[in-house]
């Protein structure tokens, strides 16, 4: 069996985050629970892949926003078309375009904030290592 990253964080706004992530990078919601030892959750990814989100709300205790904007997610789409509409997409969702604190992530990409201030970096350009 293969490693799968899971990448968790918190909310106070557990499914309008949630919403907001589905329509913005076009994710499906692959599970959710209610009430787990005090915890709603919901994750979203792209069915097969070895990743997804998770969201999570504590009962009674306060997320608060992102410590830092250092925060990131990074996507990358290689082709102009797919990074266009990506884009556009964010900004339909809910999402804010604010100027990248890295100025790296401007040149080739667009920086967008959720509704608890973490970023997600739209990136046109390919990955590799």
């Amino acid at each position: 069996m293969e490693p799968h990253l899971r990448i968790a964080r918190p909310t106070d706004r557990l499914e309008e985050s949630a919403r907001m992530y589905e329509r913005g990078l076009n994710l499906t919601r692959l599970g959710e629970f209610k009430d787990h030892a005090g915890f709603d959750g919901i994750m979203l990814g792209v069915p097969g892949f070895d990743w997804h989100l998770e969201f999570t709300h504590e009962k009674g205790i306060a997320a608060g926003g992102a410590p830092s904007a250092e925060h990131l997610l990074v996507f990358y789409y290689p082709h102009q078309r797919d990074w266009n509409a990506a884009c556009d997409r964010m900004i339909e969702a809910g999402f804010s375009e604010v100027p990248a604190h890295n100025p790296y992530w401007q040149r080739k990409g667009r920086t967008f904030a959720d509704l608890d201030g973490y970023r997600v970096v739209i990136q046109n350009a390919t990955w590799s290592a």
